[in-house]
């Protein structure tokens, strides 16, 4: 079985004032002090305690690629995951703007990103038939469907090996996020990534 190991991929992102789209180059990444600046106020020394922290809905935000207006936050002080969109604010019905909320953006990662695990999964599984046969489900245009359709269609058995092997990689991306923006503890980022390789595959 191959191993391989998960592509370093982080946002570092300021507090809602980027516009929705934009991205840094690794160039233009400055990273964070000790301190964390939200909303023009300091608070030092703050992190969250990562036991408490939703990774998969943090995950699920880095991974949401769909295209309407909206915006995926953290509360920096609590860890409480909440939605914006321009229509409807963060309570589903006031329409705010993002400057006007304490809250850190959560920006999506490149689709290149999650596709890489669906080629990883692939490439990793034993059933080698099984492996050509979603190697090629990933090819072109529509790949995330293809390769879901495949799995559910063909080979069924597999959907819980993905699916463990999909989740860890999200959490892994979450914790790797919040340290990258001084939201957690780097140690704990470190303890927990370390102790959450990928799984074993069939």
């Amino acid at each position: 079985m191959v191993r391989r190991s998960l592509p370093i991929v982080v946002a570092l992102l300021p507090p809602c004032t980027v516009p929705a789209g934009s991205h840094r180059s690794a160039a233009d990444r400055v990273f964070a002090p000790p301190a964390l600046a939200v909303g023009g106020e300091i608070y030092p020394g703050l992190v969250l305690d990562l036991s408490s922290l939703d990774l998969e809905e943090i995950g699920n935000a880095l991974s949401d690629q769909t295209d309407y207006e909206h915006r995926w936050l953290i509360n920096p002080q609590t860890g409480e995951i909440a939605f914006w969109t321009a229509d409807t604010g963060i309570d589903g019905q006031t329409p705010v703007d993002l400057d006007d909320l304490d809250l850190v953006c959560i920006d999506p990662l490149p689709s290149w990103v999650w596709y890489q695990d669906m080629a990883d999964f692939a490439e990793t599984i034993t059933d080698e038939r099984a492996g050509r046969r979603l190697a090629r489900a990933i090819q072109g245009k529509g790949a995330f469907r293809r390769f879901k359709d495949e799995l559910r269609d063909e080979y069924p058995d597999l959907l819980p090996a993905w699916y463990a092997f999909r989740d860890v990689r999200a959490r892994r991306r979450a914790v790797q996020w919040l340290a990258d923006n001084s939201l957690i503890d780097d140690d704990a980022a470190s303890r927990f990534l370390a102790g959450h390789p990928d799984p074993d595959l069939p």
